[in-house]
């Protein structure tokens, strides 16, 4: 599994949920991997380099450095 097939999946989902809508980064993982727990912090490294946006109860995080559950949408100005 490459950063790239993540970001492009991450991206992809990102985009087909639209503005405003955001979703688990273990969707992108379970896409991608049998064994998606594993892959679960690099699906959040790469998160972190593409225009999108983590939050944890309504507010913006770090996708790295938060602890328990997040959500990633689509970063403002984003299509």
């Amino acid at each position: 599994m490459t950063d790239d097939e993540i970001a492009k999946t991450l991206m992809r989902l990102a985009r087909e949920r639209g503005a405003g809508k955001t979703f688990c980064p273990s969707e992108v993982a379970r896409a991608l991997s049998e064994d998606w727990r594993d892959l679960m912090p690099r699906v959040r490294e790469v998160s972190a380099g593409l225009p999108l946006v983590a939050t944890q109860k309504g507010v913006t995080v770090d996708p790295v450095a938060a602890k328990g559950p997040i959500r990633l949408g689509l970063a403002e100005g984003e299509t």
